[in-house]
């Protein structure tokens, strides 16, 4: 997980609490410090490193954001040797299980190259506000990449295999890289899939629908042109439906939110799993 200044330390050691009392033990917990960070949330991680030396602590001197934070964390990983990447946030909770689920779902589906999983929404205070169900098979996930980033990027397993492969996320990009990252590996014949179980918490906040801003709109749209291309998949839906997600991206939050969770229900409802 990468933390930054603005994270919340309640928030913080509720998220690495959920991993260092994981059923699975066989971990290394890479956390990278992007940028300067407050004293609060240092001592709360340091605390945490002091007593469990499977903690690993990475430093950024300045904030370069997600994507570079995650290859760095990826190739410090390598001095490890490891056969998996998992991707948590610093504000959410990982269910007890979730190592376990999907590490053993792997060792038994060799072919299976990224996993991810549903995930329960919460609040600021910890209660559920919502979920978010993805498809399961990797052809539905691909089926709807050009209209959605069809994998709950913090719920992710992904095979080291496919870093040893040269793949990273685009360091360019401060936000929707795990898309980008999702249609290159489709594009490549890595196989994907999701599992229905709700392996992980995600904080979702109040001003949820407003940071989405302008550029993460944009940077959608991109993601969406590109699969369409990249996968061969152009239509008059996948078209349609990106330049109206575009104009619903720009509309007032309120507009925004009742948009997320009504889509939020047609996922739960409709995907197959």
């Amino acid at each position: 997980m990468a933390v930054y200044r603005e994270d919340n330390p309640g928030w913080v050691e509720q998220a690495i609490a959920s991993i260092i009392g994981q059923t699975y033990t066989e971990f290394a917990l890479i956390i990278v410090i992007d940028g300067e960070i407050g004293a609060s949330l240092y001592e709360t991680i340091q605390s945490f490193a002091e007593s469990d030396n499977r903690l690993v602590l990475l430093k950024n001197h300045k904030n370069f954001g997600l994507a570079q934070s995650m290859n760095h964390a990826i190739e410090w990983g390598f001095t490890l040797s490891p056969r998996y990447f998992v991707r948590m946030d610093a504000d959410d909770v990982a269910t007890l299980n979730r190592l376990a689920r999907q590490i053993g779902y792997l060792e038994h589906h060799k072919n299976i190259a990224i996993l991810g999983s549903s995930l329960t929404e919460i609040d600021e205070n910890g209660k559920k506000v919502g979920a978010r169900v993805m498809p399961a098979s990797h052809l539905q996930i691909v089926r709807m990449l050009p209209r959605r980033c069809s994998m709950n990027h913090p719920t992710v397993t992904i095979r080291y295999d496919v870093f040893h492969d040269g793949f990273r996320y685009d360091s360019s990009l401060r936000n929707t890289q795990d898309y980008f990252l999702w249609i290159e590996l489709a594009q490549n014949g890595y196989l994907f899939r999701n599992l229905k179980d709700k392996l992980l918490k995600f904080r979702r906040v109040n001003d949820f629908y407003k940071r989405r801003g302008l550029g993460k709109s944009f940077n959608e749209f991109k993601a969406r042109m590109f699969a369409m291309k990249s996968l061969r998949k152009y239509s008059a839906w996948n078209l349609g439906y990106a330049c109206g997600v575009l104009v619903l991206r720009l509309m007032p939050a309120q507009m925004v939110k009742l948009a997320y969770k009504l889509d939020r229900l047609l996922l739960e409802k409709y995907v197959k799993h």
